[in-house]
C-alpha cells in the first residue's frame, strides 16, 4: 500500500522572485491527508488560498502561474517538483509575495529544506492516475505523448540551435533518490539577448548568474560552468515533474516529450482531464502490477476533487 505523506514540521526560506525581482518568504507547513498542495498569499487581506491544480493555471508562458479571483502566485514549478520528487502529497505553502523565490534556479534548495523539515507518513492511501489509453497533444514539431505502462517513465528531448545545447535526450524513472541526484540540482537557463529583452520589458528583474544558467552566442557565461553536461534537458524534466504535480496525483504511464514548455505541459493536462475515458484513479494494494488481461480493482472514492 502506498500512503500519503506530508512534513513533520514547518520550514521557511526567503529570496527573490526571478521575474518580479521582489523579495518573498515561503513557509511550507504540514497538512492533513487529502489536502493536496495549497498556496496561501499571507501578504494579502484574507490570506487567499490557491490550490495547486491545473485548473488554476492562469499563465504558462515564462513560468507556471496559479491564480484565483483574489490572488495569484507565480514560478511554482520548482517547489512543486521538489514536493513531487520526494513524494510529498500534502502541504500548505504560505507565500508573502506574488512569486515563489527562485533561490539557485533549481529544486535542490527546496529538497534540502524539505529534508530538514522531515517527512511524515499519513494513514491514508495515495491514489494514482492510471492511463487506460494513449493521450497526446501536438503543436507543430512539439509534442507530449503518454501511453499506458506498468510504471511511470519519462523521456524528454530538446533541440536548441546553440553550440552548448543542441539535441539532448534524457529518460528518467521516478524515485526519490534518483530525483535528488539526477534532476533536482539542474538550474533554469536563458539566453543573454532574451534576458536583456525581458528585463527591458520589466520581466526577469531578479535573474542573475546566481540563479540561472545564462548563455551568449558563444557559450555558458556562468564562471562555474554546468552541473551536468546535459543540465538543460534535466531542467526541462524538472519543469515537467513540477507541472504534472498539478494533476493532484502521480501519473502512471510512459511519458514522452519533445521540445516541451510550460504551455505544452498545461495543454496536455487539460486534454487528459477532459478525456475521462483515458484514465482512472487507482489505489493499488501493492506495487502496480501490469496484468492487461486481468481487470484491475476499482478505485476508492477520494475526498479531493479535480477542480
Amino acid at each position: 500500500m502506498h500512503f500519503q505523506r506530508t512534513l513533520k514540521r514547518a520550514i521557511a526560506c526567503q529570496g527573490i522572485g526571478i521575474h518580479a525581482g521582489r523579495p518573498a518568504q515561503v513557509v511550507i507547513k504540514p497538512a492533513p491527508a487529502n489536502t493536496g498542495i495549497l498556496f496561501v498569499r499571507t501578504d494579502l487581506p484574507g490570506s487567499p488560498v490557491i490550490p495547486a491544480r491545473s485548473s488554476r493555471v492562469v499563465e504558462s508562458s515564462l513560468a507556471t502561474t496559479l491564480g484565483s479571483d483574489q490572488a495569484y502566485v507565480s514560478t511554482v514549478e520548482h517547489l512543486l517538483a521538489a514536493l513531487a520528487g520526494l513524494q510529498i502529497d500534502n502541504a500548505r505553502i504560505e507565500v508573502t509575495g506574488p512569486e515563489v523565490p527562485i533561490l539557485d534556479g533549481s529544486a535542490g534548495p527546496f529538497v534540502a529544506l524539505l529534508h530538514k523539515a522531515g517527512i511524515k507518513t499519513l494513514r491514508w492511501p495515495r491514489a494514482f492516475f492510471l492511463l487506460q489509453r494513449p493521450v497526446e497533444v501536438v503543436d507543430g514539431d512539439k509534442y507530449l505523448r503518454v501511453e499506458p505502462a506498468p510504471t511511470a517513465k519519462f523521456t524528454y528531448s530538446i533541440d536548441f540551435p546553440h553550440p552548448s545545447i543542441g539535441c539532448q535526450k534524457l529518460t528518467f524513472v521516478p524515485g526519490t533518490k534518483a530525483f535528488q541526484r539526477q534532476i533536482a540540482p539542474a538550474r533554469t537557463f536563458g539566453f543573454l539577448q532574451e534576458v536583456q529583452r525581458l528585463q527591458a520589458n520589466g520581466l526577469a528583474l531578479g535573474g542573475s548568474l546566481d540563479n540561472a544558467i545564462v548563455l551568449d552566442a558563444a557559450g555558458v557565461l556562468n564562471p562555474e560552468g554546468l552541473r551536468f553536461p546535459d543540465e538543460f534537458v534535466r531542467h526541462k524534466m524538472l519543469d515537467l515533474i513540477g507541472d504534472l504535480a498539478l494533476l493532484g496525483w502521480p501519473l502512471i504511464g510512459q511519458v514522452r516529450v519533445h521540445k516541451g514548455s510550460h504551455a505544452l505541459h498545461q495543454k496536455f493536462m487539460q486534454t487528459l482531464l477532459q478525456q475521462q475515458d483515458a484514465w482512472r484513479l487507482w489505489i493499488p494494494e501493492t506495487q502496480p502490477a501490469w496484468r492487461p488481461t486481468i481487470p484491475m480493482p476499482q478505485p476508492l472514492r477520494l475526498r479531493t476533487a479535480l477542480a
